[in-house]
């Protein structure tokens, strides 16, 4: 009869990490870069991928519910549709902006479906726990939210392996459903775009392109409470 172990027994040493591990985390988080059109054609090797899928399957989740499941597209047929699913929707997206804003938004590159050699649509199953799961209980998005935390894990482990990643949010769920034979109950979280890079931006690319400034940091901590003259 197997025992089962006691939990203090499963614990371990969390002393911080050597100065130069310490850099490359940080490094990793700030020079990481949404890619759209930096994508090398050489395909990503079988080994690397499956790294980048453990450390997204490494990722927090809540209740440990690990809703996650990753999809690995490479067909170009397959890919080709998905472009297309984006085209239309992004059509429709540009409408929604006028004048000065539109004729940027039509000169920004927003996807890189044909030209990355792999694309993963990452989704969250809302059942695979169950109907009632532990922390779950008052807020239902948090199987969403912790699938964001596996995108976010692969996106840094990517950018340690030289790896770019663009994030693709502009379609139709039922399109890219019907397109990969996803049920109706799972949610689309991420289509992302994965190939090599040699080179990066320095700065977010919608930054240097006028799109958005990044916020000062300084106005979005807040001191116990939320600022009363922003309520």
């Amino acid at each position: 009869m197997l025992t089962q172990p006691k939990p203090e027994d499963a614990l371990t040493a969390a002393e911080p990490f050597a100065t130069n591990e310490r850099a490359a985390v940080y490094r990793a988080i700030h020079t990481r870069r949404d890619v759209r059109d930096q994508f090398l054609p050489d395909a990503l090797p079988d080994d690397l991928v499956m790294r980048l899928l453990d450390a997204a399957h490494a990722a927090p989740s809540v209740g440990f519910m690990q809703p996650w499941s990753f999809i690995l597209v490479r067909d170009e047929a397959t890919r080709a549709q998905a472009y297309q699913a984006f085209s239309r929707a992004n059509a429709e997206a540009e409408n929604l902006f006028s004048g000065d804003r539109a004729q940027t938004y039509r000169g920004l590159k927003l996807e890189g479906i044909r030209k990355a050699p792999l694309s993963i649509c990452i989704t969250c199953d809302p059942d695979r726990a169950g109907p009632v799961v532990l922390g779950r209980t008052h807020n239902p998005r948090m199987d969403a939210y912790s699938t964001v935390c596996a995108v976010q894990n692969l996106w840094l482990a990517a950018r340690a392996e030289g790896v770019g990643v663009g994030w693709v949010s502009i379609f139709h769920d039922a399109d890219i459903k019907a397109l990969l034979g996803i049920p109706e109950r799972v949610e689309i979280v991420a289509w992302l775009c994965l190939g090599f890079v040699d080179q990066l931006y320095s700065e977010p690319e919608l930054a240097v392109k006028g799109w958005r400034e990044r916020l000062a940091l300084a106005d979005l901590v807040h001191e116990g409470r939320w600022p009363q003259d922003e309520a």
